[in-house]
């Protein structure tokens, strides 16, 4: 069974990169060390030192491996202009009298408060495809809402 791929814009895998690299190289080991002294301290079976320390790294351990999962399946896709909507597309949305803009991401990089919505959302599968002036629907709990597309960047 092949692998899903994981689509990130350019700024994302590095953004994800750097985070995998941090966690690697400086928090490991930070964690160990944590781990050591609290070995230290004595009987690790009532140290609450301890117990912090080796869910820390239970976290680390597990973040990392979650990063290099999405690192292994990654396809970056080149953020387009014009044309059709398509994941790194910056689209600029008009809904009851107000504009919007968007940029429609993989799910991993997606930040709603920051306008980067995912491709595997909603309004992100209704998006994709979709060119200047065309009218999307989009089920949303306020009830339906219809955006018009008015230019991809």
């Amino acid at each position: 069974m092949a692998e899903e791929k994981v689509y990130l814009t350019k700024g994302g895998q590095k953004k994800i990169q750097k985070e995998y690299d941090q966690l690697v190289n400086a928090r490991r080991k930070e964690v160990a060390e944590k781990l050591q002294k609290a070995r230290e301290l004595g009987d690790v079976s009532e140290n609450a030192a301890y117990d912090a320390a080796r869910e820390e790294q239970s976290f680390v351990e597990g973040r990392i491996t979650e990063l290099d999962d999405i690192l292994r399946r990654v396809e970056v896709v080149k953020e387009k202009a014009g044309g059709e909507i398509a994941i790194g597309s910056t689209v600029l949305v008009h809904l009851d009298g107000d504009e919007q803009e968007f940029t429609v991401v993989g799910a991993h990089e997606a930040d709603p408060a920051s306008g980067k919505i995912s491709h595997e959302s909603p309004l992100g599968q209704a998006l994709i495809g979709k060119k200047v002036d065309e009218k999307i629907e989009v089920k949303a709990p306020v009830g339906k809402l219809t955006y018009r597309i008015v230019k991809i960047k």
